[in-house]
């Protein structure tokens, strides 16, 4: 199956131009001819996205990314349900052994309500219950994940606020317990991005070849 990127936005780990050294994002079609480097189709149509320690950042972090975000934004109550399913493999992990693989984004915060990682070999996942929460409760959903394997990850919300995250690698399967969120988070905009967004801060000292690349062999979103 192609994993079809062409309307999402790419953030990359590129800067946007020799003078501006802020992370370049692009739509999808554009990053497949423009970044091959950071952003390819493989012959299978999965995705590979490349995303050194050393390069351009956001202004809020000194953490680079590769990372495939929704064309848009939604609200809890938007839907029924939503739900993120990837299918994916880490070939390469920096050298901290953590990257974020999926996460539910909110609008103008650097606080989103749920992160999923990959963690040294397990996937683990950050969650805030509280849109005014600063650190997230962190919990692990799957043990012996190891580099080079496939997994899957889902995330699922639904309109009453409910939330949960599943993963599976080489048979076995475990979901998170069923997380509440409160009323702090009815009128944020959300949207689901995934990828490969590095855990470690860069320096002058970083090793440049230093980083994370996944391959996506399926995704899918849907809201309804």
């Amino acid at each position: 199956m192609t994993v079809d990127i062409s309307n999402f936005t790419i953030a990359t780990s590129l800067p946007i131009s020799e003078t501006n050294p802020i992370a370049l994002e692009l739509i999808g079609w554009r990053a497949l001819i423009e970044c091959p480097d950071i952003v390819s189709m493989l012959p299978d149509g999965s995705l590979q996205m490349t995303a050194p320690t050393l390069g351009a950042s956001s202004k809020s972090t000194k953490r680079t990314r590769c990372e495939w975000k929704e064309p848009g934004y939604w609200l809890f109550s938007s839907a029924a349900d939503h739900w993120n399913r990837q299918e994916m493999r880490l070939l390469k992990v920096n050298s901290l052994q953590k990257v974020v693989v999926g996460q539910i984004h909110v609008k103008g915060s650097d606080r989103p309500p749920v992160k999923v990682f990959w963690n040294k070999g397990r996937i683990t996942m950050g969650f805030r219950s509280s849109y005014l929460q600063d650190d997230p409760v962190n919990t692990t959903v799957l043990d012996n994940v190891p580099l080079g394997a496939l997994f899957k990850i889902n995330i699922h919300a639904n309109s009453s606020g409910a939330v949960s995250v599943s993963a599976s690698c080489n048979g076995v399967k475990s979901t998170s317990a069923i997380m509440r969120l409160d009323n702090t988070w009815d009128t944020k905009t959300l949207a689901f991005h995934g990828g490969v967004y590095n855990q470690i801060d860069y320096s002058d000292t970083t090793d440049p070849e230093d980083g994370s690349v996944c391959i996506i062999s399926d995704l899918s979103i849907t809201h309804g």
